[in-house]
């Protein structure tokens, strides 16, 4: 295959159909997402199966066990892509929304209007819900999408992207609003991320390397996250009876997302009371514990069954383990918890565990990261729980969209004017 001239052949067809996608009336692209979701419920045993041959040639490819996590594919997950859809229809529709209408002076209206981006790029590996979640919200909010899943989801990102093909026929939209690429050639990336041309923006999901390769060479804008190093601190004032839950959820539900917590902070005060309880939880779930030399000396003491407990090492502060393993650390309180986030964090998720209202806002306010949560599981840190039915990925940065990217995040606003004759003097 002719890599340079099957990638154009996408951007231009994707260009095309991002006109008509941004031109498109809601009731049409509500029609196409529930026409989608229909689709992949009926589908749901060929998907798993298309799945199961993806799962087999993984592990004959040796992939590890957070790779393959995030590969597998459940009927519960064939629900959740279809009810995701489905919640994505049900959103309001951002596309021409009108905002900040101010009278000038000269009598002329100054506002804002919110239009699509264009086309976007995603590239993602594993995680085949993407392929749906990723088309759900480029079609709400009228872009053109070209995905690029990883080999290791080919089958089922092809089995889900027929789905979309003909939930767009259904609802008279394009074929080409949303095309999957459907060769594991790694050159289509270098030729989509270099094509401004024909794409409007950049959207990678995937390891440290690929995210790092695309903001190297990139020729397009990208809206990225590198990291996912997570934390919980267990303030002073915390509550035990929550501590310990919101802990073993942050860690232990999933090991090989971004949003799972992958280091613990627990002040002096609490940690004697507080530390022996969730090491026994940790140790129950097979959690490997690197400890600071003080979080070491109060866990081993409290001798718990079955726990394996190492002296931590400073890379351990910035890690992203994406497996059974956390870093422990015992800060003096509040200024040494946010200062030690700020300094190692990835500014992805963080959470604090207190009772007292002053701390938890200051903790909000002060801590530099995308997502910051008072009480709760870092695990919440998510597009679907966040309302938007999905998530396009997780930004990073700073600039246009952070935290998890919906609808909002997938538009832009220009300077719309209003006038009855008006002319500048």
């Amino acid at each position: 295959m002719d890599i340079q001239h099957y990638m154009q052949t996408l951007g231009r067809q994707a260009r095309a159909a991002s006109r008509l996608m941004a031109a498109a009336s809601t009731e049409a692209k509500n029609h196409a997402l529930t026409a989608i979701a229909a689709r992949i419920r009926s589908r749901a045993p060929a998907l798993l199966e298309a799945n199961a041959r993806d799962l087999e040639q993984a592990r004959a490819d040796g992939l590890d066990a957070a790779m393959l996590d995030r590969l597998t594919l459940s009927a519960k997950g064939i629900e959740s892509m279809a009810a995701g859809l489905e919640q994505i229809a049900s959103l309001p529709d951002p596309v021409g929304e009108i905002s900040n209408v101010k009278r000038r002076p000269s009598g002329i209206q100054v506002g804002h209007m919110r239009v699509p981006l264009g086309v976007i790029g995603i590239i993602y590996e594993a995680r085949p819900n993407v392929t749906a979640d990723a088309a759900g919200l480029c079609i709400k909010s009228g872009n053109a999408a070209i995905l690029r899943g990883g080999k290791e989801a080919l089958h089922c990102n092809q089995a889900i992207a027929e789905c979309v093909r003909e939930g767009l026929q259904e609802a008279g939209l394009p074929a080409a609003g949303v095309q999957v690429v459907d060769t594991t050639d790694r050159a289509v990336v270098g030729a989509l991320i270099t094509a401004p041309e024909f794409v409007d923006v950049i959207v990678p999901r995937g390891g440290k390397g690929l995210i790092e390769r695309i903001s190297r060479e990139a020729r397009v804008p990208v809206i990225k996250h590198l990291d996912g190093n997570c934390h919980v601190y267990l303030d002073d004032e915390a509550d035990a009876a929550k501590a310990v839950p919101i802990v073993e959820n942050s860690k232990t539900q999933r090991y090989g997302t971004c949003n799972t917590a992958e280091t613990l902070l627990v002040a002096r005060s609490r940690a004697a009371e507080l530390l022996p309880a969730v090491g026994a939880m940790l140790a129950a779930r097979g959690v490997e514990m690197r400890a600071c030399a003080e979080s070491l000396a109060v866990l081993q003491q409290a001798r718990i069954t079955g726990a394996k407990i190492v002296a931590a090492r400073e890379s351990d502060w910035s890690e992203e383990y994406l497996a059974p393993i956390i870093a422990v650390k015992i800060v003096a309180g509040l200024d040494e918890a946010i200062d030690h986030i700020n300094s190692w964090s990835s500014q992805h998720t963080e959470s604090i565990v207190s009772e007292n209202y002053t701390k938890a806002m200051r903790f909000l306010r002060e801590v530099d990261s995308a997502s910051v949560m008072v009480n709760a599981s870092t695990r919440f840190a998510d597009g679907f729980e966040y309302g938007l039915g999905a998530e396009i990925g997780i930004s990073t940065d700073k600039i246009h969209a952070r935290g998890p990217v919906g609808l909002e995040g997938l538009t832009s606003q220009k300077w719309i004017v209003f006038g009855n004759g008006e002319i500048r003097t």
